[in-house]
This record gives structure tokens, sequence and C-alpha cells, in this order.
């Protein structure tokens, strides 16, 4: 199954579009009489120039018939009703709010937290807290309880008792009775914002001033601060851990055992992980991987041994994942990113943080300036008097009269009318926040003018196509790409999953393009020593195993001989290259530090692999051969006429 996102996201067509200058809008071609321009076209193609892999694709002739085509399963999809599938409706709503975000952003606000954000992931602190828990919408009784007992606790924490014996004692977080309190390192964004700021802003050895978040009020003592380990570069070798089904549970240890002797004895590590890295990923590459941080691979064990060599071509000791077993050695540390290489990551935190509350109010503030807001006062005071005190324990009810006030309470901008009874609606719901302003005029006030800036912000937003022509364009091209998705799943990769008749046949008609290579099954041993590596041949053509040979010529504390069996294809990096394809055992060759014997237990000749051992490439293959003989239909199916004069002033346009 493909992503769907992937596959709307990387269609030739679906890029964020900027308008395409110098070009008139014409109809470019009609599909059963409806329009598509030339601005349309040339904006898609402006931004895909150079994005395409494909030259053809660049080619203004051949990109107009990718384009008809991809309008006429547009069409199709319509004509299907498939815009009417409830799971496309809540795909394209939720991409439209992820979209909209950009559009609710203040550049100002937002560059602040990003610096101050950026400056705190310069260090990593260490710290202890204590937890009186306080729901949000407790009385301010219950509040003043427990702002006093976390008020005493912090008393005794300053007067110098141990603050993991009070934590154990008083923390009302659930883990403290086994950790006292202890919450280990931890960096900016990964804690609620305020509690983060009584991090950040305590001292070394202080005990923070309290502070109230979502779950309570907290104190904190900051134990340790540190830098930032920032990023490392490592190669490692990689032994898979067995099968449940495998009969030597202990080969892996024993194999990641020998291998590390080798290393010992001075052989090359790059060498040792092309020939014996599980991790095939890296093997190539001398085991090497993509740098990475603390938290961004799967597993901890392997982060912790990486950050603890400290110089480059450090070699840990085997150690074990939950993967396997590995060997990682220090190719380099890098210290933590730009400012301007982690904006964007930076810029998706503080969306998805308790930061995002200030660029809110930022936002209702442009709002206020940007839209009208006309009240109809008689009517507010009206309203008013139906809030009574009972909103004070959440237990207030809209009356039956809020039914007469279903005229415009405000306007906005003179078009859009907020009535009273949505205003009521608005209060009900919110009573269970905890609210608790007095008197009732002024909590109603308070109500009134958060829901003012709600209403202004879902017009704002219910209007972002009208306002931002850009906006309009990314959402059409998205909702277009949703439905061919769907289209493509139901006309062409089901299709070519179940029609097993139409795949074999098509397999037979390109076959010879999906050819072995001459292939041996064989059993290759390796030494850094010729008179090992001469035992061994001897061994190998009186027919001793391969495993027999390791077991006779390696010692407790030394790995004479390594083994590799399978079968191999020409060309494959793991044969000696000197390999003949022929039955029997080789002569002794030479590669770098290392000496070869091969011996060839059977010579698979050249052929056409089957059906199954190239399946995901003809799948593929036949999905394609589909897809381009239902274009060919629907242009039988639809009516297309293309206004070859505009066209060509496209093109002349395009090519200035």
């Amino acid at each position: 199954m493909k992503s769907k996102k992937i596959f709307v996201v990387g269609m030739f067509f679906l890029f964020v579009s900027s308008i395409a200058q110098n070009v008139t809008k014409n109809v470019l071609f009609t599909i059963n009489d409806k329009p598509y321009y030339t601005d349309e076209f040339a904006r898609v193609y402006k931004k895909n120039l150079d994005l395409v892999k494909d030259e053809s694709q660049k080619d203004l002739n051949q990109y107009l018939e990718l384009f008809v085509g991809y309008k006429l399963k547009v069409n199709k999809a319509y004509r299907l009703g498939l815009q009417n599938n409830p799971a496309y409706q809540n795909e394209l709503k939720s991409y439209r709010t992820q979209l909209a975000k950009t559009y609710f952003n203040d550049t100002k606000i937002t560059n602040e937290l990003i610096e101050e954000g950026y400056e705190r992931m310069q260090k990593e602190i260490k710290a202890s807290h204590i937890l009186f828990l306080v729901d949000e919408n407790v009385s301010p009784e219950d509040t003043l309880k427990a702002y006093k007992k976390i008020n005493d606790v912090r008393q005794k924490a300053l007067k110098g008792e141990d603050f993991a014996t009070l934590a154990a004692q008083f923390s009302e977080d659930p883990t403290a009775k086994d950790n006292k309190g202890e919450l280990g390192y931890f960096t900016a964004f990964r804690m609620v914002y305020d509690f983060e700021n009584a991090a950040y802003n305590t001292p070394k050895g202080q005990i923070s001033k309290i502070i109230r978040t979502r779950f309570g009020y907290h104190i904190l003592k900051i134990e340790d601060v540190r830098p930032n380990r920032g990023e490392v570069t490592v190669a490692h070798i990689m032994i898979l851990n067995p099968k449940p089904e495998d009969a030597d549970q202990n080969k892996a240890e024993n194999t990641i055992n020998d291998i590390y002797k080798k290393i010992q004895q001075g052989e090359k590590f790059d060498e040792l992980a092309k020939q014996f890295s599980d991790d095939k990923s890296s093997a190539s590459k001398g085991g090497v991987l993509n740098k990475f941080a603390s938290g961004q691979l799967s597993s901890e064990e392997f982060e912790n041994v990486a950050f603890s060599l400290s110089t480059p071509n450090e070699i840990s000791k085997p150690f074990k994942s939950q993967f396997g077993w590995h060997i990682v050695k220090l190719i380099e540390k890098h210290p933590i990113k730009t400012l301007d290489e982690m904006k964007s990551e930076l810029e998706n935190k503080i969306g998805r943080d308790d930061r995002s509350r200030k660029i809110t109010a930022s936002l209702n503030e442009k709002l206020r300036k940007k839209y009208t807001v006309k009240r109809d006062n008689k009517q507010y005071v009206a309203v008013s008097k139906l809030v009574t005190d009972a909103v004070y324990e959440a237990k207030w009810a809209m009356p039956e009269k809020a039914n007469e006030f279903t005229s415009a309470l405000f306007t906005i901008n003179g078009t859009k009318k907020v009535d009273g009874k949505s205003f009521l609606e608005y209060i009900e719901k919110q009573q269970k926040s905890g609210i608790s302003i007095k008197p009732i005029v002024k909590l109603v006030d308070s109500y009134y003018e958060k829901f003012v800036d709600s209403q202004l912000s879902t017009y704002y937003d219910e209007n972002l196509e009208t306002e931002y022509p850009e906006f309009s364009y990314v959402m059409e091209e998205y909702r277009d790409g949703l439905l061919l998705f769907d289209l493509m799943e139901k006309e062409i990769w089901e299709r070519a999953k179940v029609d097993t008749l139409g795949l074999q046949n098509f397999y037979n008609t390109v076959k010879y393009n999906h050819m072995w290579k001459k292939r041996v099954e064989a059993s290759i041993l390796s030494s850094t020593k010729l008179d090992m590596i001469k035992k061994a041949q001897s061994m190998l053509k009186k027919n001793v195993s391969p495993k027999d040979i390791k077991e006779k010529l390696n010692t407790k504390d030394i790995v004479n001989i390594m083994a590799n069996e399978g079968i191999f294809e020409e060309g494959a990096d793991v044969l000696p290259k000197e390999t003949k394809f022929e039955l029997g055992v080789s002569d002794v060759v030479k590669q770098g530090e290392y000496y070869f014997v091969t011996k060839v237990n059977k010579v698979l000749p050249e052929g056409v692999k089957t059906l199954d051992e190239c399946r995901g490439k003809i799948t593929n293959d036949y999905q394609q051969y589909l897809e381009q003989r239902w274009v060919d239909d629907l242009k039988q199916e639809f009516s297309v006429r293309v206004n070859k004069d505009a066209f060509e002033k496209v093109k002349s346009e395009l090519k200035l």
C-alpha cells in the first residue's frame, strides 16, 4: 500500500505554488467544456521545473500531455463520486487545518520564541521536582490549600532538608516514591513551558520559586547543568540476534566476539564491516551511519555507547541492543546545529507547545485591528442577565429564553452575524474552565471578549482562500491529489495486485529484461595470515566444512579464519574479484590485507528471474502500463479540446 501523504506530496504537480508571472490567463484546454487555464499550467510547470528527474517532463509538449492526463483522472474521480467519501473529506479537512496554521502565526513573536528555545537547547538540565496536584477547574479554596502545602515543603527545602526525602514523603507525582522526584536530564521543549521556564531561570543547586502548570503546583531543585551532547557520527558492525527457531542461539554473540578479537589483532574495522555486518545499508560504507542526536535512534543502549566514545577512531567493546550485537567506532562528534539549521524544526515545536499561547494572543490583537466588530449593546445587556452565579460551580444551564436571542449580537466586517444564543452556548461550555472572576457581570464580559476572539479567528480561517491566493492554489491541488490517490488505488494499484493472470501475461512479455547474472553457491574463507588460509584451503579440498575449519584453526583468544556461505551473483562485493565460476576450491588470492579462498559447490547459470524473484519490479512496471492504457481510455470517455493558440502563446511566455 502506498502512503497517501507521500503520494500526494510527491506527485509532479503538487507543490506549494507561486503565481506564474508574465503569463496571460487564457483557456488552455477544456474537458467536457470545463475550462483549464494557462496561468495554472504555467504556475505548476515553473514550480516543478527544477524538481523533476525525467527530462521529458521539462518538455512543454510532453508536460501538457501529463497535465491533461492528470485533469482527466480528477474528472473521472468526480464522476465516480469519490469526493463524497467521508474519509476523503476528513483527510482534506485535516490537511487544511495543518496548512492554515502558517497563516495564524506571528513572525515577530515566533522568532523571539525560536531564539529563546535555541539558547536553552545549548544546555541540558538535571532536576528533581515536588508536585501537588491541582485540577485546572478546582475551587479557589482548594487551590489555596495546595499552594500553602507546597509552600510549607519549599520552606523545609530552603532550610536544608534533603530534597529527595521531601519528594518521596510529600510529592503527589505517582513516580516520586521510587525516583524521589528525579527527572534526569532534559532540555528545551521536553517539559511544559512554565516548568521549563522555572528550570532555566533557577541557578544550579538552588530551589525554584513555586510554579503553576496545568498539573498543579511544583518546586524544582536544579542538580546539574551540562552542555548539550550535540550529534555524533559513528561506524558500527552489527550481527543480528538469532531467530527463536535457530539452533545456535549463541552464534551472534560468538561472531561479534570473533570480530572484536580480529580488530584487536589490528585488522581494519571498515573491512570487517563490509564482510560481516548484517546492517546492509551501512556495511558497504564500512559501517558508517548518518550522524544522529540523543533520542533519534530507537536504541538507547546504542546511543549511550556512541556518545561515551570521546576520541576519533575509539572502538567500543561488543554490546547488545534489542536488535543484535554491535561494535561501535567513533568517527566524529558534532556540536549542536546552528540556529538557521534548526529554525524550521523549532518553529514546529513551538506550534505544539504552551508557547503557542503567546502567538494566539498576538493574532487576536491583529484580528481586532483587521476586522470591525459592531455589537448590539441592548441585546448584550439582556443576554448578560441570563447568566447566574451557578456558573461558578459549573452548574449553570442555558434557559429556554435563550431562543429569543437569534438576531445578531454582533457582526464582523458587516457580513458575518453572530447571535446571542451562540454566545450563551459558548458560556455553557466554558463554565467548566474554572474562571472565577467576580462579580458576575465582569465574568460575562471576560467570556464575551474570549468569544469575540474565537469568532474573529473562525472568520479569518473561513476567508483564507479569498485573502491568500497561494493558500487557495495549494488547497485545490491537494484536494485533487487526494481524489487521485483514491482513484489510482481503485483503478490501478489494487488491480495490479489481484490481476494475477494479467500480471503473468505482462511478465511473459518483459521477462528477458529481468535476468540473473551467473551465480555460485559457495563458501568464502578469509584471513590476514597466509599460513592459516593455506591450511583452510587444504581442509576445503578434503571436504571439511567451514564450521569445522573455524573450530580447528581458531583459538579462544585468536580468530584466524572467518567464513561467509551462501549464493552470490557475479559482481557481488563479497566475492573475491578473481573468483572463477567453476566447481572446486580456488587458489589463494589476496585483496588488501586479506587472503581469500573460495570453494564453489554449485554454479548457477545466467537465466531469467522467475516472477516471484522480481515480483516487486514487475508489479510496479505493470501498474505504469495499466495507467497509460487507462489514460488513453479516459481520452475516449471525455471530450478534450486543446486551445493550440493559447498553448503556443504560453510556451513563448515561459521561454522568455
